[in-house]
């Protein structure tokens, strides 16, 4: 067997995509690895080669980087979820503005009139307005833990997922990312499910009646949570769902679904409404917004407003536009620009969405914006709308070839694309400078102290 190398003294020089830091030795060799900070020296442990690329673990620190900060959670080294909470929040805005630049000038290579600074979050911490925990029956265990060579066996916790883990979690007992009552609650769930001998989830074994639970808060006021059980036992999940009413009874909606499959997925089960309102409200500018169990909605509403201002901006609506919002999800750009438009039209594959956002243009009494349900790939044609200005926020991988090349058939003469990874972004602005000519271009950090960014673009119908 060939023995591992450690390579000494490698300087950490940049970050990369999910949240991994690149290295540099003395003679160029690049190194991907987890853990250290832009700044750092460090020796590391080499693992393998894949694509080319080694990568590898951390055997010492050599010395800080300057950059460095005391994260502020106690579950920082093992929950994997704000893995930049030890990098300065500037220093993460530079590198997180480098990164959108970098997959523009590789991948787009293309000549951008205004490269607007980025727009940091005025929020940190407690900026989410949902979270996901999961309940096991085993626990994550520190590097500590597993030295000492304790049988700690099946340990019940409620928490986050560790880091390539399916099976294990990661006790969370104060997370930074959602603000009161979620750490509360959550807390409350677990201490009272243990110490009532509930049965914790077995992801192996497919066994235990605690699955999972999502906490909603709104900048309202209001909070909604969804709990999923395994099974319909009905006296165990009444004597839960009464004794959260009675510690929390200003809680706004109290959901639950009963999940006997293999999957944790819950969006295609009966929600069942057992305390409050089926619905919370949540509002971005003067654009009110119902929140169903299954909505969804941008997690970050304080820097979503920020977002959704820039595209506006970029737009420079005059008021007569027949607008296109491609992905629209439950119409929260579409309803947020309607105001200012002539009419807006919103496509969504999920029928649930364009059901929330149907309610929500008539809540706000919007009447200029329609929505339909469908694949944008096979729905958008040049034939049945003919927008002034395409506004498009697709998922992580961007843009079907099709529909980039339907996009420049129909030829609008603004497109403002909104993206959640700057390469996917960069791609398809490869595709569409052929028509179009880049003119801005601004990143938002929706997501501190993760790799997560976002990046707005205008581009412009070139002339001829």
């Amino acid at each position: 067997m060939r023995k591992k190398k450690i390579v000494e003294d490698v300087a950490i020089v940049d970050i990369a995509d999910r949240g991994k830091s690149i290295g540099k030795t003395a003679e160029g060799k690049v190194i991907f690895v987890n853990g250290p900070v832009p700044g750092d020296i460090v020796d590391i442990l080499l693992l393998r080669k894949r694509k080319g690329v080694f990568q590898g673990v951390i055997k010492e620190y050599k010395s800080y980087s300057e950059d460095r900060v005391a994260p502020v959670c106690d579950h920082f080294e093992n929950c994997g979820g704000c893995k930049w909470q030890h990098l300065s929040y500037k220093k993460q805005l530079e590198y997180k503005d480098k990164q959108v630049k970098e997959a523009l000038r590789r991948i787009a290579k293309v000549e951008i009139e205004e490269l607007l600074p980025i727009v940091g979050g005025e929020k940190t911490e407690y900026y989410r307005n949902k979270l996901e925990f999961s309940f096991s029956n085993k626990r994550w265990l520190t590097d500590e833990e597993i030295r000492s060579d304790k049988d700690f066996g099946e340990t019940k916790v409620l928490g986050f997922h560790a880091p390539g883990s399916f099976d294990k979690i990661v006790a969370v007992e104060h997370c930074y990312l959602q603000d009161s009552p979620s750490n509360e609650i959550r807390n409350f769930v677990r201490d009272f499910t243990i110490e009532n001998d509930f049965e914790y989830w077995d992801a192996r074994k497919h066994t235990g009646l605690m699955r999972n639970m999502v906490i909603r808060t709104s900048s309202l006021g209001q909070t909604m949570v969804l709990i999923s059980f395994s099974r319909d036992e009905k006296d165990k999940i009444s004597a839960l769902l009464d004794a959260i009413i009675k510690r929390f009874p200003d809680i706004t909606s109290l959901n639950y679904v009963i999940n006997p499959k293999v999957n944790d997925t819950m969006w295609d089960l009966d929600v069942i409404n057992y305390f409050g309102e089926k619905d919370i409200k949540e509002k971005i500018g003067d654009v009110e917004f119902i929140i169903s169990p299954k909505s969804f909605f941008q997690t970050n509403t304080f820097q979503s407003k920020v977002l959704y201002d820039i595209a506006v901006d970029f737009a420079d609506f005059k008021g007569d536009e027949n607008v296109l919002d491609l992905y629209t999800g439950i119409g929260s750009i579409a309803l947020y620009v309607a105001k200012k438009v002539k009419s807006v039209l919103g496509i969504e594959l999920v029928p649930e969405a364009i059901a929330d956002a149907k309610i929500n243009a008539k809540l706000n009494g919007i009447d200029n914006a329609a929505f339909l349900v469908g694949d944008v790939k096979d729905i958008l044609n040049d034939k049945f709308y003919k927008p002034d200005i395409i506004i498009v926020d697709p998922p992580r991988a961007g843009l079907h070839k099709d529909v980039v090349e339907t996009m420049m058939r129909i030829s609008p003469q603004k497109i403002v694309y909104i993206s959640c990874n700057p390469s996917t972004q960069a791609r398809d602005v490869a595709l569409l400078k052929t028509k179009y000519n880049v003119i801005k271009s601004q990143a938002v950090d929706m997501f501190p102290h993760t790799h997560h960014i976002e990046n707005v673009m205008l581009l412009t119908l070139a002339e001829g």
